[in-house]
């Protein structure tokens, strides 16, 4: 049996510290941006028809047990649940337009679990949270999650979703909130792991459908984990953390921050075909190339990207997880948007032909530097013989070529306006962009989201005047 170390209780102690102490303002400004692109995930994850699956499942079989029993809403809204049902569909919802960020080395994401499972769960609890609580737990999140993802992929063969790791980390940020003692905390963490779901991730890349990266069903397996626990239930120790052998992925918690080693990305589909849709809107740009005129698109890339699904979409799902399908969209709209792999996208007859045109094939080199780094090489050859070429490329939104703040910005307009229109999408980015400096609580936030985010704004506003006033209610909710 291997040596185990007691890590689960330096977490535990990370977390605490964490959430009583001020972070630089560089961590805080990343993790802001990490909730403003999160929400817009969330809000474009709304019209999807998984949205309106999940929110009917957690009505019927995840009702809260009101007045007694802790009770929240997913997200976005809908009716009122349990923790457990809303960190479920949030993390389902997020993950329904593949536009969440993530991190290399784990191959998935931690913030579409993450903050789903925090918003339910200081809902349910103390939605009087200040918002810089809020962010302080999320970094806490991100650098628990990305070890977690990878110390998961060093220690098991397969390569699995995000909900298999991040179920671990759920049941730490849960555990922190309910105020587990040492043992229990550390039950969680085992139970989390235990059953996370630790589901094959390239099936759903060989058949895309909704069941996506896992993250929901980890976050719901990590709530309930944290709850079981403070209830007694035991669980075996959670080995990504308490193994010796993993000693070096955790050994650097609360020093080296690996939130900023997250990527953003700019368009809503698997990270592994960016790349190649970069490097055909770059030749497009630079050539004027008119897309009647294209003979087809060879795109040369690792081999992963290349298990995407290549032919014309049927569902979202496919889009979203295709590789032909978006590169083509953005050969015929010079972006990809959510409303370009929406369902009702996917007949455009010009969009149809010209992912009969793109290929991608593999390129061995570029598959030895998978998963640290993503390459592509794109051709586009021409009607009249003639071709055009990039250079071998990653994606947009690495933590060495970041998206700007003008780009983050206007990608979370594009992302809710279609739902909220121009007026209340700019009022809540503006809300998100003070948050954590404004007196805005969690309630504060979660009105912003499914509401009225100037109500929200005038709230924060009154809170902070009072407190200046003397109130002292500021204060006492910053505490953990």
């Amino acid at each position: 049996m291997a040596r185990l170390t007691g890590r689960d209780t330096d977490i535990r102690s990370f977390i605490e510290e964490i959430a009583r102490t001020e972070l630089s303002p560089d961590l805080m400004a990343k993790a802001r941006w990490c909730l403003i692109d999160l929400v817009a995930t969330a809000v474009a994850g709304s019209q999807t028809p998984l949205a309106g699956i999940l929110n009917d499942y957690v009505h019927d079989f995840h009702a809260a047990r009101v007045p007694d029993g802790p009770a929240c809403r997913p997200i976005t809204g809908g009716s009122v649940t349990n923790p457990v049902g809303a960190a479920l569909a949030g993390g389902m919802i997020i993950d329904s337009v593949d536009s969440h960020d993530g991190h290399s080395l784990t191959k998935g994401h931690v913030g579409c679990a993450v903050l789903p499972t925090l918003l339910a769960v200081t809902e349910a609890t103390r939605p009087d949270c200040e918002g810089s609580l809020l962010l302080r737990l999320l970094v806490a999140g991100y650098e628990i999650g990305t070890r977690a993802g990878i110390a998961l992929h060093r220690s098991a063969a397969e390569y699995h979703s995000s909900g298999a790791w991040n179920a671990l980390t759920c049941a730490a940020l849960t555990g922190h909130l309910l105020g587990l003692d040492t043992e229990r905390f550390r039950h969680a963490l085992g139970i989390a792991e235990y059953h996370g779901p630790r589901s094959q991730l390239m099936r759903d890349v060989d058949y895309p459908t909704m069941v996506k990266d896992g993250s929901g069903w980890g976050a719901m397996a990590g709530v309930s984990a944290a709850y079981l626990a403070a209830a007694g239930f035991s669980g075996a120790p959670a080995l990504s953390i308490v193994s010796a052998e993993l000693d070096e992925v955790w050994s650097d918690l609360g020093e080296h921050w690996r939130i900023f080693e997250q990527y953003t990305k700019p368009y809503p589909v698997c990270r592994w075909a960016h790349p190649g849709i970069d490097g055909v809107r770059e030749l497009q740009a630079r050539h004027e190339i008119r897309i009647d005129d294209v003979e087809n698109v060879i795109v040369h890339t690792f081999h992963e990207a290349t298990r995407l699904f290549q032919g014309v979409p049927r569902t979202t799902d496919e889009a979203q997880y295709g590789t032909s399908f978006p590169t083509a969209v953005a050969l015929a709209h010079g972006d990809v948007l959510p409303e370009h792999i929406a369902d009702r996208a996917l007949g455009n007859p010009v969009v149809q032909r010209l992912t009969e045109r793109v290929r991608y094939v593999e390129d061995v080199e570029y598959s030895k530097a998978f998963p640290a780094r993503r390459f592509a090489r794109v051709e586009i050859r021409m009607r009249d013989g003639s071709s055009f070429s990039s250079a071998p490329r990653e994606p947009r939104g690495n933590p060495e070529c970041p998206l700007s703040e003008a780009e983050l910005q206007r990608k979370f307009l594009l992302y809710v306006s279609p739902s909220w229109g121009e007026q209340r999408s700019r009022a809540c980015f503006e809300f998100l962009s003070e948050f954590g400096e404004n007196g805005a609580t969690v309630a504060d936030l979660l009105a912003s989201i499914r509401a009225d985010p100037v109500a929200a704004r005038a709230a924060s506003a009154s809170r902070v005047t009072s407190a200046r006033c003397g109130s002292g209610t500021a204060a006492a909710r910053g505490s953990a």
